[in-house]
């Protein structure tokens, strides 16, 4: 492939793909012949993104799944219409992105009033917490069953007189286990979905994820369902899979804390020796002070091992940036929550903790290792969004948080590449983007202007094409 007249790092360049790999990078080059031609018309190419943290098969769900809070859904009248006009898929009715302020706290009775007549359950926007009417909780064996043995059910909330309210906390490997059984979600979707943003790699962050996940993944990939090269985290059982070069590989082993449940310090510290003796990297799910300092102190007790880092960092006091400095630990920051929940924060975080959400600049002026995610199903899927929220930290009716944190839209792009490491504080005014290179990897994305055009407004909508490997997996039709 020959792609013509393309800006590479502000000049007009030829770029000739051979065998998945740059070739060549020229002022003019001839075509060969057999060679597909691309005009570029002085679009930016620049490296395909990664996104750092996403969730490949929650997203294929949440896809398949009616959207029940902002921004489709912002009230109770919205909500009862988007519900009522659904059609189940297996049986069930499934919602996601369900967030109080539509409608308030959900239980059993109030999605009864809405919905029935069949099984129903909805995916509260943090991840943590699902709602289910009564007509899923019998399907489920919950409806005020007595002599249920409660320890069996983790995460599933009962009032006094032992009815259960609907709420089921952190209960997704036990709620997966009584669902219906049903084929793998289909990824094609996701596929296609990420390549129209450019985006050429992933690292899937379920804690959950297993043998069986690592085959549906590695399947999809296979049939072209999903091109994107993955990284996949999981538990401890997660077989090894793929190393540097290879489409699919095993990464770190994923720790979800809960500041109300934390774990037993000795045994978590116990849990992060035997992940670094088996040559696996721990990622913690941290989202409050307690969980970040928790996590810290079992990562300075255990010893730190390369790729070591926290997922989230989303509340990050000062002393905390300090000790994940000293850790040499990295961060997976989404900043896409400033623009989709900014409002939210304002009024639930506590002031002095605001200046400290979504760190972007401070790591960067700290040297800490730092990449970017979306955090899809639970966040926008959309990378450019999630750039454009590091560069303008406004909340969705506009108001700014942490101003300090604001960076260039290039070091906004950065976080997203397959190199995203701050090297050091002046990349937090950095305004040169990543640019393709001669022998790397033919992953590319392929923009419709130059960048200096692009960069006003970092929207996807900019995207012309995307290349995996030197073949073409997304171009956006004339």
């Amino acid at each position: 492939m020959l792609i013509r007249s393309a800006e590479v790092a502000g000049e007009s360049r030829d770029v000739r793909l051979t065998s998945g790999r740059i070739e060549t990078i020229a002022p003019t080059l001839s075509a060969q012949q057999g060679e597909r031609l691309i005009d570029a018309k002085g679009g930016a190419l620049i490296p395909g993104l990664t996104d750092h943290h996403l969730h490949v098969q929650s997203l294929a769900a949440a896809l398949e799944s009616v959207p029940c809070g902002p921004p489709k859904v912002e009230d109770s009248d919205d909500l009862v219409r988007a519900l009522s006009a659904a059609e189940p898929t297996s049986g069930w009715l499934r919602g996601t992105g369900y967030f109080e302020s539509v409608a308030g706290e959900l239980d059993r009775d109030r999605l009864d009033a809405i919905r029935s007549d069949v099984p129903l359950r909805i995916q509260h926007r943090s991840g943590i917490l699902w709602f289910c009417n009564s007509r899923a909780l019998e399907a489920l064996g919950l409806d005020d069953a007595t002599g249920v043995d409660t320890g069996t059910e983790t995460g599933v909330q009962r009032n006094a007189q032992g009815r259960a309210t609907g709420r089921l906390f952190r209960a997704d490997e036990w709620l997966r286990d009584r669902l219906p059984r049903r084929a793998p979600p289909d990824l094609a979707r996701v596929g296609h979905l990420l390549a129209s943003y450019g985006v050429t790699a992933l690292t899937d962050c379920t804690p959950s994820n297993s043998a069986e996940d690592l085959e549906v993944l590695k399947n999809a990939q296979a049939t072209g369902a999903l091109p994107q090269r993955l990284e996949v985290m999981g538990s401890l059982e997660l077989p090894s899979h793929g190393g540097s070069q290879d489409r699919l590989r095993t990464g770190a082993h994923k720790i979800m804390l809960d500041e109300p449940a934390l774990p037993d310090f000795d045994k978590l510290v116990e849990r992060i020796t035997r992940a670094h003796r088996a040559d696996r990297a721990v990622a913690f799910h941290t989202v409050t002070r307690a969980e970040i300092h928790f996590a810290l102190a079992a990562l300075d007790a255990a010893g730190t091992l390369r790729g070591d880092r926290l997922e989230h960092a989303s509340v990050t006091p000062p002393e905390a940036v300090e000790i994940v400095q000293r850790l040499g630990i990295g961060i997976a920051t989404q900043p896409n929550f400033i623009a989709e929940r900014g409002d939210a924060y304002l009024e639930n975080v506590d002031l002095k903790d605001q200046p400290h959400l979504y760190r972007v600049a401070s790591w960067i002026e700290a040297g800490v290792p730092l990449a970017g995610g979306t955090d899809a199903p639970f966040g926008d899927p959309d990378p450019w969004r999630a750039m454009c929220a590091a560069v303008k930290r406004r909340s969705p009716t506009g108001s700014l948080l942490g101003e300090a944190e604001r960076v260039t839209p290039e070091v906004a792009l950065r976080l997203f590449s397959d190199r995203a490491l701050a090297r050091s504080g002046r990349e937090k005014h950095s305004q040169t983007a990543p640019a393709p290179r001669v022998g790397l990897p033919a992953d590319l994305c392929l923009l419709d202007r130059p960048w200096k055009i692009v960069r006003e407004d970092l929207s996807s909508d900019r995207v012309a094409a995307t290349f995996m490997g030197g073949e073409a997996i997304y171009e956006r039709r004339p």
